[in-house]
Formats: C-alpha cells, structure tokens, sequence
C-alpha cells in the first residue's frame, strides 16, 4: 500500500517569499519531480498568467514516465456558466489529464470573499467539477478552509464535499489553507469524510502554526490517501506541508511501500534549491547539511560506535552523510573522526596529538575562529599542531592599496605581495574589485607559476562577521569564512582579526594550502625542487 504524492511546488510553492521559477525552470523541475517518483505534479494555473500557459505548452512535448500533469483553478464565476467560464476553459486548454479546482469551505469565505449565497457557491463548485469531467478530466477537489469551515458550520463543509462528488469528482482534498489546525482535529475530520466519500481524501496543509507534516501524517492515519505539499516546504507564508519529510516518514516510519526514489532525495532538494536560486535549508530533516552533524564530544564518540545511538536511520538512507563538527564543544572523538581524505594516516588513527589539537582548537575558537564551516582550516591546524605540516611558500609580505579619486567613481583596489618558494622570489601585482579580490588575485598570480593546479581554483563563497565582544565598532575582531572549489570538490576556511584584510588572507592561504594537500603536491624545497622556468 502506498499514499499518493501530489507535487504543488510548481504552483504553491512560487507563492512563497523569495522562491520564483522561470517556464524553463518549471519545465526542468517537473522532469526531476518525475523522475524522483511523484505521481502528481501540479504545473500552474493556466488561467492566471502567461508564464503558466507558456509551461503547459510546452510540457506537450516533454513524456513523463510516471507522473500525471494537473492544472489548477477555480470554480466558475458565480455569475457565469460553467461551459462560458474564461477560467475553466483555460484549464481544458492546458491539455494536462488532470485538473485540480478549488472551491469554498467555510460560509465566511462564500459569502464575503465571493459575495455571494450558499446555495450558489454548491452549485458552483457542482457546474465545474462535472464540466471539466464531461470534457474527460480527471478531477480532483481542493476544498480550500475545509477544517476552518467544518468548525464554523460542519453540515455546510460537509455539503461542499458532496456537491464536489455529485459534479464526479475522483479525489477530494481537503485543505487547512490558514495553517492552523492541531492534528487531532485534521486526525478527526478526516476520519469522518473517508468514512463517508467513496473516493480516495486527500490532505493539503499550510505550515502557519509549523504542523504541516504532522498534520498530513495525521491525516494518512486517519485514511488519507492522497497528500499534497512541496518539496522543501516552499509555499505562501510559512509554506506548504515538506513533500521530503511526508515521502521520507511515510516510507521509513509509517511501513508504507512508497515508489519515490528515496535515495536521491536530498539531491531533488538541493536540485530545486539551485532552479530557484535560493541556498540550501542546513537545518533541513533529513537532507539538510546539519541533518546528520555531530558537534558534542559524547555523541559523537557514541556515534563511531554504534551510529543508531544519536541518528533516527542511516543517512545514505536519504543520499545524505554523516558530518562531524568541531568547536569548543568538541573533545577528543570529534578530532580522531576528522582524520580523513588528505589527511588520513598522518597520526590521526591512534589519536596522537589528538588532545593537544583539541587545545588550540578552543584557543582559537576563543579568538573568533570558527571551524564549523571550515574543515580544511581544521585539517591544517591539526596539521600543525601535530607538527606534520610542511608550508608550500613563504611569505615576504603583501600591500593593498585603495585609491578612490573622485566622488562618483568607484574605487580602485590593488594588491602587491612578494612569496618565496623554495630558492625562488616571485614578487607580483593585480587589480581587483575590492581589496580581498585584488588579494586573490595576486596570490594566484605568484604561485601557479610553481603549482599550476592552483589555476582551477574558484572561490565559490565569502562570508563577513563581526564578532561583538569586548571591543566594539571598528576595533571588533573580524571572522571571515570562504569557501572554494576546484571542479571535483569544495571546502571551507576561516581567518579572523581585528583586520578584514589579514582574516581574509589567512582564510585564502588555507584554501590554496588544501587544494595542494588535497592534490597530493609536495612543497617544493629548495634550487632542485624549483621549476626551472621560474629559477
């Protein structure tokens, strides 16, 4: 037995803050939504705007291996016939095999939104469904404020629900679109119209009081078998009901033999993410950076034991993986289960050094570092302080200079800085936009004449904090943590000082330092170990 899943990220979910979809998007989204394994997907409201229309024009051409496409819309106009209403016929016009139309629950709504009389807003929602069925839909009823309508008038919701059945309706949803009801009166409800329909109920929650998922499960306990949400939980206001969680709990939880492809799921997360332009939840259940990060010392010497002792299942479960965090915080396991990719075998299995790494991390955690986001900074201080570390250049000082002549120009940055490298002295200049890229740039410049692989490195990411503390204002110690990539994989620093351009620098010299550790370059040391064509 499974619950099918209707997808609404394309539609409710652009309502939310911040989250906006191109056609192209939404055309690229559906083929991700599909592949996951939902059965629905909702494309838009055709009738609303060019956008939608230009999207169900163009999914004619695009198969869809298992997911069905559904419109959305609403009931007639309530001075209008259903077969002469401009809305409806958009729907007919998207061509989708199902189409999905939203009626009025509750009594406030029909008579001071619609401004019209019940009896008009039954007949309504009866004209459309059985409209769209006789033009072959397949057609599923949202009774929007169901539960904030069958509290005010029960008899009334309910009636809804069977004018929507009586039009032929194959699915009806009912909707907690104000995001306010606990799960024991979604649980409730919902028992009462599966017990009554003859049709499969389905569930559609708002996440206004943060019980969207525990609302659609209740529901699915109490006989839904149909649930509607987003993936990430996007949607107007607080959102929609997390379609990543409700597949995940459904699956791993509640026993229910769900076909979506759970583990690619963090994937589809980020996936849709990135289409939207917005960055990834770290906070995220299940497939969120932090959903399987250990940062006290106990839980996660606990965790190397035995991994079910502080995590609800395994994270590959989901396409996720474990992270270890260190901080102040952290003791002597978060050390030994850093030991890993380039630094793995320098000591770190038998745990030398390994309280003398937790030492300095504190200290410096205590002068405004901060390692959470910076494991290649933690990896190197490790290094370190374990004394294996070899520097790859020296450096023999840098200049950065700011010049802004007039009023409405824009300042110019340059950065000067003079490396040595084995026997050889590279002393170079470069301009930037700022003094921090202008720095970048000229430290690039210096060394991928000696280690040419530095020439793929990207910065991907660079964040500023100014750290309240004794000092204040200008005199406050600055944290700046950056991250870079190189094609193959990304990694995080950090430096801090009272000095924007000196945290800066420490955090790029850990970036390039990983990258050739990562790499496996060796330092070069002396004549014999310079390129001849810098000697």
């Amino acid at each position: 037995m499974s619950v099918e899943i209707y997808d609404t990220t394309l539609r409710d979910g652009t309502q939310g803050i911040g989250f906006a979809l191109t056609s192209a998007d939404k055309v690229a989204v559906a083929g991700r939504l599909d592949a996951f394994g939902v059965d629905l997907i909702e494309g838009g409201w055709p009738g609303s705007n060019p956008r939608d229309v230009e999207f169900f024009a163009r999914m004619r051409d695009v198969p869809l291996a298992r997911a069905r496409l559904a419109a959305f819309g609403s009931t007639r106009h309530k001075a209008v016939a259903a077969e002469d209403d401009a809305n409806l016929a958009a729907l007919v016009a998207a061509e989708t095999p199902v189409v999905t139309v939203f009626g009025k629950s509750w009594t406030l709504h029909v008579r001071e939104a619609l401004g019209t009389d019940l009896e008009t807003n039954l007949a309504m929602i009866r004209d459309s469904v059985a409209f769209l069925v006789a033009q072959g839909r397949e057609v599923v009823y949202d009774a929007e404020h169901y539960f904030d309508g069958a509290r005010d008038d029960a008899a009334y919701a309910r009636a809804t629900l069977d004018a929507a059945l009586e039009g032929g309706a194959a699915r009806v949803v009912l909707c907690d679109t104000n995001g306010g009801t606990l799960p024991d009166e979604i649980a409730a409800r919902t028992r009462e119209v599966v017990a009554a329909s003859g049709v499969p109920v389905g569930i559609h929650a708002h996440n206004d009081a943060e019980l969207a998922v525990a609302n659609s499960l209740a529901a699915v306990q109490a006989g839904a078998r149909h649930v509607q949400g987003t993936i990430g939980g996007y949607g107007e206001r607080a959102g929609n009901a997390n379609l990543v969680s409700i597949a995940a709990n459904l699956a791993f939880k509640m026993g229910f033999d769900q076909p979506q492809d759970l583990a690619h799921v963090r994937e589809l997360a980020r996936y849709v993410d990135e289409r939207a332009n917005l960055s990834p939840n770290p906070r995220a259940p299940y497939v969120g950076d932090g959903a399987f990060a250990h940062k006290g010392g106990v839980h996660v010497s606990a965790v190397a034991k035995r991994p079910e002792s502080y995590e609800h299942l395994p994270p590959e479960a989901v396409g996720n993986e474990r992270r270890v965090l260190v901080s102040d915080l952290s003791g002597r396991a978060n050390v030994l289960a850093m030991g890993e990719g380039p630094f793995a075998g320098e000591g770190t299995d038998a745990g030398e050094g390994a309280r003398e790494v937790v030492a300095k991390l504190k200290e410096l955690e205590h002068r405004g570092y901060a390692f959470e986001g910076a494991e290649a900074s933690f990896r190197l201080m490790a290094a370190k302080v374990r004394g294996e570390h070899r520097p790859y250049f020296d450096l023999g000082g840098f200049t950065v200079v700011i010049d802004k002549r007039d009023a409405d120009g824009a300042p110019r940055a340059e950065a000067s800085i003079k490396v040595t490298v084995g026997d050889a002295e590279e002393h170079t200049a470069a301009d930037g936009d700022g003094p921090v890229n202008a720095l970048d740039r000229a430290l690039g410049k210096a060394l991928q004449r000696f280690y040419p692989s530095l020439a793929d490195l990207e910065l991907v990411d660079y964040k500023v904090r100014v750290l309240s503390g004794e000092e204040t204002g200008t005199a406050s110690v600055i944290r700046v943590q950056v991250e870079y990539g190189d094609g193959e994989a990304t990694w995080g620093t950090v430096g801090a000082s009272t000095d924007i351009i000196d945290a800066s620098y420490q955090a790029l010299i850990d970036a390039i330092e990983y990258k050739l550790v990562k790499d496996g370059v060796a330092p070069l040391r002396g004549a014999a170990g310079v390129p001849e064509a810098v000697r």
